[in-house]
């Protein structure tokens, strides 16, 4: 009675979780070309990016649990074997980015890396609270292979991903940086202050305010060409990629998209800081 009770509660809270997310989350999407050896392989929203090499692929994200076939398609469509995956990374421990780690390292038995500071949630599978509640922070469990710092560097087959640590949306929230065909691609983790967070006074991630302030003045400063991020719509990505092969531009070069997203980022952060300060 007991296992079936814990079953229950699990599917339960499988059912509330995939109800509760925005439907462009779970939409299959087309995966394309961004440039160079970097494709796009995720659903309408939810990003997951391919880095092909002739000595494996690494994979950005997993997404839901329920993701992984909708990626692994996604992969094979572009020609590639979803089990030639050697390295799994994530933006960040939330459920929209990792929950499906567990699944994609099942099928590929790829390495798992992830920033430090996420580990230890990535490992345990996130906040401890009821079940039957869905919850963003919570998630399967996944063992990770190596926990990075900032400013690692993630190598495979000539290609060179830069893990940089801008915290505040999770502890090891992580923005990924890569050079491909001489530009400058710059995967954004994530700037966003989710409703419910506590900037002022949160006793379990007292630094919180002050990590989001260290994210603006990296993300301000980096040389972007690729902008793109762990959303698609943080980039506009439906709209950019309906202009694929319209012109000899490749449309994911927006610099100044890149810079008026940060800035507008910003703007919400410090409104929502001042907002609570003033309490």
């Amino acid at each position: 009675m007991k296992s079936l009770l814990v079953t229950l509660s699990v599917l339960f809270s499988l059912h509330c979780s995939l109800a509760a997310q925005p439907a462009a989350w779970m939409e299959p999407f087309p995966p394309h070309k961004i440039a160079g050896n970097l494709y796009y392989v995720g659903s309408k929203d939810l990003a997951s990016y391919l880095i092909a090499t002739p000595e494996g692929h690494i994979l950005i994200n997993s997404s839901f649990e329920e993701s992984v076939p909708l990626i692994r398609a996604s992969i094979e469509k572009l020609g590639f074997k979803f089990a030639d995956v050697k390295i799994l990374l994530i933006s960040h421990a939330h459920s929209d980015h990792c929950a499906g780690s567990a699944e994609v390292i099942r099928q590929t038995k790829a390495q798992y890396f992830v920033m430090e500071q996420d580990a230890d949630a990535v490992e345990s599978g996130g906040a401890k609270k009821s079940r039957l509640k869905a919850d963003y922070t919570q998630f399967t469990p996944a063992k990770v292979d190596r926990r990075l710092k900032d400013g690692d560097e993630v190598k495979l087959g000539g290609s060179t991903l830069v893990a940089h640590l801008t915290p505040g949306h999770t502890r090891g929230c992580t923005t990924w940086t890569m050079k491909v065909d001489g530009l400058n691609a710059v995967i954004i983790g994530s700037p966003n202050v989710n409703p419910g967070y506590i900037l002022v006074g949160n006793k379990d991630y007292p630094e919180i305010a002050s990590d989001y302030e260290r994210t603006f003045r990296f993300l301000k400063a980096q040389p972007v060409d690729l902008f793109l991020g762990a959303h698609g719509g943080y980039y506009d990505m439906n709209a950019k990629h309906a202009r694929i092969g319209v012109s000899a531009t490749n449309p994911f070069i927006d610099p100044e998209g890149y810079q008026r997203y940060i800035a507008d980022r910003e703007n919400a952060f410090l409104n929502e800081l001042a907002k609570q300060q003033a309490k």
